[in-house]
C-alpha cells in the first residue's frame, strides 16, 4: 500500500495548477517556436523567394549599375534612400510580420497569455556558481543533451535522404549553365531545409507532449499536501465547526421567534417542515415564515406543537415550497389551490371560516 504521506497519488488541484502557473512553472518546449519559425521562413522563401530575389536584383541594377554619380545633393540622396526603403519594406514587412505572428501564436498556444513581473526582479541564485553547477549537471539537462544529440542524428539522416534523392540531378550539374546551377542549388537547399524543419517540428511537438506529461507528474500531490491545501483554502476544521454551530444556533433562534406566528406547518412528513402564515387583511397570498430540513425541520415541528399550531402532512406541497419559495416570500400561484385546502382544514379545526383565500385560489 503506498505511503499516503509520501507518494504523489492525487491529481493536481486547480489551485495547485494556478500557483504553479503564477510562478512560471508551465509546460513549454523551447524547440517548438524555433522549429515553427524555420518551417515558416523556408516556406515563405519557397513561395515568395523569386519575387524577393527579383526585387533585390532590380534595386542593385538600378542603383549600382549605369553611370556613377560623383556629386549628389542632400535631397536626391534622401529621395533615393526613401525609394529603396519603401521598395524593400513593401516586401519584407509582410514577411517579417507573418514570422512574428507565427512566433507569438506558437508561444501563446503553449502557455497562453502569461505575465510574470517577478521574473524580471534580481535573483542572486541565478548568478550563484553553485546553483549554476547544479543546473548544468542536473538530470533534466542530461536528458536534454541526449535529446539534442538525437536531433542532430535525425537532421543528418533527413539531410542525407533529401540530397540522396537528388543524386541524378547533382551528377548532371556539369552540363548546366552557371545560372541554372545556382537556381538548382537554391531550390535543393530550400527543399532540404524545409524537410529538416518539418522533422524538427515533429520532434518539438513530441518534446512538448513530454513536457506536458512531466508537468503533470511534477504537480501531483500527496494526501498530506491535499489536506494542507484544503485547510489553507477553507480554514481550520475546528473553526469551521464552531462557525457552523453558531450559524445553526442563529437559524434555530430565528425559527423560535418566527414559527409561533405561523398558522400551519406543512411537512413531508419527517424530512421537511415549512411554517406558513396567512393574514387576509395584510397579505395577498400566504407567506413562508420558516422552512428547514432534518434537525431544523424537527425544531420547527416541535415549536409548532408547543404553540398549538397544526402540523399537516402534504408531501408534494412541502417539497415544492421548500425548493422554490424563500423565507418571507409568498407561495407561487400554482400552489394556491393546495394551500387553500390546507388553510380551510386548519380553519375548520379552529372553528373559523377562511376569508379571502377563495379569491386567491
Amino acid at each position: 500500500m503506498p505511503d499516503q504521506f509520501g507518494d504523489k497519488q492525487h491529481e493536481a488541484t486547480e489551485h495547485r495548477r494556478q500557483q504553479a502557473r503564477e510562478q512560471g512553472q508551465v509546460a513549454r518546449s523551447q524547440d517548438l517556436g524555433s522549429a515553427a519559425l524555420l518551417v515558416a521562413a523556408v516556406g515563405i522563401l519557397m513561395v515568395w523567394g523569386d519575387d524577393v530575389a527579383g526585387l533585390m536584383a532590380g534595386l542593385m541594377r538600378s542603383h549600382l549599375g549605369g553611370d556613377a554619380q560623383l556629386q549628389m545633393d542632400r535631397i536626391s540622396v534622401t529621395t533615393q534612400w526613401y525609394d529603396i526603403l519603401m521598395a524593400v519594406g513593401g516586401v519584407m514587412v509582410p514577411i517579417l510580420g507573418l514570422l512574428a505572428l507565427v512566433s507569438v501564436a506558437v508561444n501563446v498556444g503553449q502557455v497562453g497569455l502569461l505575465f510574470l513581473p517577478d521574473k524580471l526582479a534580481a535573483d542572486i541564485n541565478r548568478i550563484n556558481p553553485l546553483q549554476g553547477f547544479k543546473r548544468i549537471f542536473s538530470i533534466s539537462n542530461v536528458v536534454r543533451l541526449g535529446f539534442g544529440i538525437f536531433k542532430i542524428i535525425i537532421v543528418s539522416v533527413v539531410a542525407a535522404w533529401a540530397i540522396w534523392g537528388e543524386q541524378d540531378h547533382i551528377l548532371r550539374l556539369g552540363e548546366m549553365e552557371v545560372g541554372q546551377i545556382a537556381a538548382y542549388i537554391i531550390k535543393i537547399s530550400l527543399s532540404t531545409c524545409f524537410k529538416i524543419g518539418v522533422a524538427l517540428l515533429i520532434l518539438a511537438i513530441i518534446d512538448y507532449v513530454f513536457q506536458r506529461w512531466k508537468q503533470e507528474q511534477d504537480l501531483r500531490m500527496t494526501t498530506q499536501e491535499v489536506r494542507e491545501e484544503m485547510k489553507s483554502l477553507q480554514g481550520d476544521p475546528q473553526v469551521q465547526a464552531r462557525r457552523k454551530a453558531v450559524q445553526r444556533q442563529l437559524v434555530l433562534n430565528r425559527i423560535g421567534s418566527s414559527v409561533p406566528k405561523a398558522d400551519v406547518v406543512v411537512t413531508n412528513p419527517t424530512e421537511l417542515a415549512i411554517a406558513i402564515r396567512y393574514d387576509h387583511e395584510t397579505m395577498d397570498a400566504p407567506v413562508v415564515q420558516a422552512k428547514g430540513a432534518g434537525v431544523v425541520a424537527q425544531r420547527i415541528r416541535r415549536i409548532a406543537l408547543e404553540n398549538n399550531i397544526p402540523v399537516i402532512e402534504r408531501k408534494d406541497l412541502a417539497r415544492t415550497l421548500y425548493k422554490h419559495v424563500e423565507i418571507g416570500k409568498p407561495i407561487p400561484s400554482g400552489q394556491y389551490a393546495a394551500m387553500a385546502e390546507v388553510l380551510r382544514y386548519v380553519y375548520q379545526l379552529k372553528g373559523k371560516k377562511l376569508p379571502g383565500v377563495a379569491k386567491a385560489a
